[in-house]
């Protein structure tokens, strides 16, 4: 007889747990007991407040699983710390922990590989395997705050995979994230990032969720976004910045664009101008200006695609124009940078060794 596939106890709401108690002769105030045990990093079985024999229905009807610390390194420049997570599977993904003078922000995965081909990024180097279930997503911050002793205030959703491709997923993990129930992280504390799957950020847009929409976009023209990031070839800059503008509309949330500059490539200063130029033209209209913040990082170096960190005159060039058009851009502090806390890396060197 084919046994069947047991349901993830991470990824259940606590209205769906409350129904699991009462359809096992339960009553429903067990699931108050049992969830945020769960979300503390507390197995069902170390749940001593729930009887033995609910404890048996438990292991056999769910499992329970958090990523397991596979590789762990600490900067000794800012304390930043870099996880290989091990999941149920065998499968590998990597999550960052940022510390700032506001909390502790964790930076997770959404995909084991990736399948955008952004040709900058090493976490797309042998496409997509999966997408991470919502209990997965969490696990990475359960387990992250466990092993650091320390509480997770914020969550950016910019590691392994492109979030908006595991929508489904996604969302049920931002409903389980911002639970009060759970870890109660609130929905502004969290960014998801996106390399631009316009339909999806139009969907995204009718969520009513107050989460902080980061668009990667690298390019101001399709030429040159599409020769690094084939994303375009379905839905061009203006297509893109376009939907952007719906976003901010429905929402009232302000976008953060992130601007990879890679030398030679994409970051001179009439891309600059054109970026500006474009930006402008979109988001700030008669009927509605939209607050425009670009995030600027020079390219995380990776062997496989032979691209390289534009120099910090290019990088201030390049700023400088854009604040001279009324455009807000920072430049990203690389945290980590003795310890290669970029995504992608600690994954591709353990394929590599196996």
């Amino acid at each position: 007889m084919e046994q069947t596939e047991k349901r993830e106890l991470l990824s259940l709401a606590p209205s769906e747990l409350e129904a699991w108690m009462l359809s096992v002769g339960e009553p429903k105030y067990r699931a108050a007991q049992l969830f945020p045990q769960l979300h503390k990093g507390v197995s069902p079985d170390e749940v001593t407040t729930l009887g033995k024999s609910l404890r048996q229905k438990l292991a056999e009807s769910f499992s329970y699983h958090l990523p397991v610390v596979e590789q762990k390194l600490v900067s000794s420049l800012d304390g930043t710390v870099k996880y290989l997570f091990a999941l149920a599977d065998g499968n590998c993904v990597e999550s960052v922990v940022m510390r700032y003078d506001h909390g502790n922000t964790v930076c997770i995965s959404s995909q084991v590989g990736c399948r955008m081909g952004c040709k900058f990024c090493a976490s797309t180097i042998g496409g997509r395997v999966r997408d991470l279930t919502p209990g997965e997503l969490l696990g990475q911050v359960i387990a992250a705050q466990k092993d650091l002793g320390e509480r997770i205030s914020n969550i950016v959703m910019m590691g392994i995979g492109e979030p908006l491709d595991n929508y489904d997923n996604v969302l049920r993990f931002l409903h389980l994230v911002t639970c009060e129930q759970g870890l109660n992280i609130g929905a502004r504390h969290i960014s998801l990032s996106t390399c631009g799957l316009v339909d999806r950020i139009l969907q995204l847009s009718q969520e009513a969720l107050a989460i902080t929409l980061s668009v990667s976009l690298h390019a101001p023209d399709d030429e040159t976004r599409s020769a690094i990031m084939p994303i375009n070839n379905r839905w061009g800059v203006d297509e893109l910045l376009d939907a952007c503008r719906v976003y901010f509309a429905r929402t009232g949330r302000r976008i953060s664009f992130e601007y990879t500059l890679i030398a030679g490539k994409n970051d001179s200063p009439a891309l600059a101008e054109k970026l500006a130029l474009v930006l402008n033209r979109h988001l700030r209209t008669r009927e509605e200006t939209m607050p425009i913040h670009v995030n600027l990082i020079p390219v995380n170096e990776v062997d496989e695609t032979g691209f390289r960190r534009s120099g910090k005159a290019a990088v201030a060039t390049f700023a400088k124009v854009l604040e001279s058009r009324g455009i807000r851009a920072t430049v990203r502090r690389k945290l980590g940078a003795d310890i290669n806390a970029a995504c992608g890396q600690l994954r591709r060197n353990r394929q590599n060794q196996t």
